[in-house]
């Protein structure tokens, strides 16, 4: 079982949970959103906002953020972990997967705020 301060000290079946419900939460939202596209392939700026609008689907878009962040933070961590190794890339691999996950978690806060904003400060 692999647990390091980078995965934060969970086992990899949290992982596994937190991907798996993440990506049903992300199928869910997606479907949302075609299903807003099929059935009103005529819709206008003013009724796709008037659909943001709601508060209700303001908080599935937001959880569906969170889901996405979630998503994605297992996945780069994932993959820092198993292809940033001294095997693949010599002695440096610690300090280059440190810095990997650093900018991932960075960037992945960036669009979570950035998100928030969209979502939350619509006029």
């Amino acid at each position: 079982m692999v647990t390091n301060v980078s995965n934060l000290g969970r086992s990899g079946v949290y992982a596994w949970v937190v991907q798996r419900s993440s990506a049903v939460i992300l199928l869910a939202y997606s479907l949302f959103i075609l299903g807003c596209f099929v059935f009103h392939p005529d819709m206008n700026y003013e009724q796709w906002k008037a659909i943001f609008f709601s508060n209700a689907i303001r908080i599935f878009s937001l959880i569906t953020l969170l889901a996405l962040c979630g998503h994605a933070w297992i996945g780069m961590w994932t993959i820092s972990t198993d292809y940033l190794t001294s095997r693949q890339i010599g002695s440096s691999a610690t300090f280059l997967r440190l810095a990997f996950q650093t900018f991932c978690v960075l960037l992945i806060l960036i669009y979570l705020i950035w998100g928030i904003q969209i979502f939350w400060n619509m006029e």
